[in-house]
């Protein structure tokens, strides 16, 4: 059967198909949709973990258990992982295990463009990685064969281009495999110096059979030319490459790690110079000069950037095939929704004049103007470290005006450890959790706060407030952040404390459905223009509100975008918006 699927969805199938029992995940963009699919298959036990780190301590345990496992994340988030990921290449595992990290190469949803490819060679772990929709779909039923056969952990990369494009994909049924016995091995499970200085020269001896493995494996292959030119080239690199070198050599490698000397070997005879064709980082071109071999990829090709055939085209001065000039988009900044929660708080915190530390998620639009509310915005659950470090250093005075703002799943991601650490060494800085009831940013997937699971059930919620008082912060506050008075009242309030405290803003992202049902009983807003001031004061645009522009100097509401949040008629100085 053939049926029409994104990368994403095809890396969901092809583990089912392999007889995948738990998948666990933390969503980020562009890997979210695969845990989505996933929990679509009653066979398959699929969870939303806190964060990456405790998906792939969960799928981990249930692969050295004897099932076959599955973690998906984006690129960063093997960062948050790499602690068990690099002890997982030790331990290894009885049940097939594949930790599939999706690379966002041109950084279209995130803060870098880091190669992942490099943690296979670093964890000394199986690289693989497919170029198309069909292949994510075979290989990743070949992932879990070669983690089961060498009982080692695979790294499967994706990218954003390969994880959001759709194709055919021929498609099977299900194999269920059954879960391998589980014996107790402390000399190989518990990672203690004695047994680690074991098992890595284990891994050491793994690796020089998957080396002979790479140069055998089908995943791999030599694809003839009718010319001198040789081009290595793995992942979406490959479409790009033979588009624009049709006449060429190409060493196609869909396990690239560890690298396939034989194999470069035997092509690199049959032609008079290679070239590497490859995202961001000279992984290939590297392993390559490493054997002694002359090749050229980064002298030409941009290390910084996605790449499209006309990249590849240009860098080669290579004009063989007539390319179409690329579409001309409207460029449109990214804004807050009209009726989002946060709107009250950066217009409170910049009437406040604060200095913010920020974080990962919608809410860093609030960086951006009318507000320019935010300082800082690094990682992951780094706003509240962030925060108490400019306290250490500007003084318990400057802590005043200080605030880290962080969203609710940010927070139980990686943000409860910093809040620890401010009660512990005696801080007084204050965190503002924006409590949207979701991770919205990555399309509204459940957490720990929402109280419903990854297949939909109901599940235990965790109160923010309460566990802000279980780490010992006396001073917290919850506001409705629609009421800009009671929000700024009591922001300004925390701030001025002599302890820790924690403004929780309790709100609803406007795109749930909870939030869409209220605002249909809300009445739409419109300016009237005998009243307006126009652009003699423009409070209600400061709102950074997208409903709200200004059109002949005044203000004008458009009926399309406004949901009626009433947050515009309590900043009119004239009461002009009824």
């Amino acid at each position: 059967m053939k049926i029409l699927l994104s990368g994403n969805e095809a890396v969901a199938r092809g583990a089912w198909e392999a007889g995948v029992k738990v998948a666990s995940a933390y969503p980020g963009t562009p890997s979210t949709e695969i845990l989505e699919n996933l929990a679509k298959y009653p066979e398959i036990d699929a969870e939303w973990s806190p964060n990456e780190k405790v998906a792939f301590e969960v799928a981990l345990g249930s692969a050295i258990a004897g099932a076959r496992s599955m973690v998906s994340m984006k690129h960063v988030g093997l960062n948050v992982a790499a602690d068990p990921f690099f002890s997982s290449a030790y331990t290894g595992v009885k049940g097939g295990f594949v930790i599939v990290s999706c690379d966002d190469p041109g950084m279209h949803s995130s803060q870098n463009e880091q190669d992942n490819r490099r943690y296979a060679k670093f964890a000394k772990v199986p690289l693989i990685e497919p170029s198309n929709a069909q292949e994510v779909h075979d290989f990743i039923k070949f992932a879990f064969e070669i983690s089961e056969k060498f009982e080692i952990p695979v790294l499967f990369r994706m990218t954003t281009r390969i994880s959001h494009t759709k194709g055919v994909v021929e498609v099977g049924e299900r194999k269920e495999v059954p879960v391998k016995d589980y014996t107790k091995n402390p000399q190989q499970f518990i990672i203690l110096p004695a047994h680690a200085r074991v098992r890595h020269k284990v891994l050491e001896e793994k690796l020089i059979n998957l080396r002979e493995f790479s140069n055998k494996t089908e995943l791999n292959r030599i694809e003839k030319g009718k010319n001198s030119l040789g081009i290595v080239t793995s992942g979406i690199s490959y479409n790009y490459a033979r588009e624009v070198f049709p006449g060429a050599w190409i060493l196609k490698l869909g396990m690239s790690f560890p690298f396939p000397e034989d194999l470069f070997k035997e092509f690199y005879k049959n032609v008079k110079e290679v070239i590497v064709v490859e995202e961001n980082e000279p992984f290939l071109e590297e392993e390559i000069k490493i054997m002694g071999y002359k090749a050229e990829g980064k002298k030409y090709i941009p290390l910084c950037d996605e790449l499209t055939p006309e990249i590849v085209r240009k860098s080669f001065n290579n004009e063989e095939l007539p390319h179409p000039e690329p579409i001309k988009s409207v460029k449109r900044p990214p804004q807050l929704c009209p009726g989002c929660p946060h709107t009250g708080v950066f217009y409170s915190l910049a009437k406040l004049k604060a200095t913010v530390t920020g974080d990962i998620g919608c809410y860093t639009l609030g960086a951006l103007p009318p507000h320019n509310a935010m300082d800082t915005c690094i990682c992951m659950g780094a706003s509240i470290g962030n925060a108490f470090g400019f306290e250490k250093a500007r003084g318990k005075d400057f802590s005043r005006r200080l605030v880290a703002v962080i969203g609710d799943s940010t927070f139980l991601h990686s943000g409860i450890t910093g809040l620890i650490d401010i009660v512990y060494n005696k801080g007084n800085t204050t965190v503002i959790i924006l409590d949207n009831r979701t991770t919205a940013m990555t399309g509204h997937q459940d957490h720990p706060g929402t109280g419903i699971t990854a297949k939909g059930e109901r599940t235990r919620e965790v109160d923010l407030a309460q566990l802000a008082k279980a780490v010992g912060v006396e001073e917290v506050y919850e506001v409705d952040p629609y009421n800009l008075k009671e929000t700024l009242k009591t922001i300004k309030k925390a701030m001025e404390g002599e302890n820790p405290s924690v403004v929780i803003s309790k709100g609803p992202c406007a795109l749930l459905k909870e939030s869409r049902e209220k605002f249909k009983t809300k009445e739409k807003k419109r300016v009237n223009d005998e009243k307006c001031l126009g652009e003699k004061c423009k409070a209600c645009i400061r709102l950074g509100c997208p409903a709200i522009s200004m059109i002949e100097g005044k203000a004008y509401i458009s009926p399309l975008l406004c949901v009626g949040c009433d947050v515009c008629t309590q900043v009119c100085p004239v009461e002009a918006i009824e």
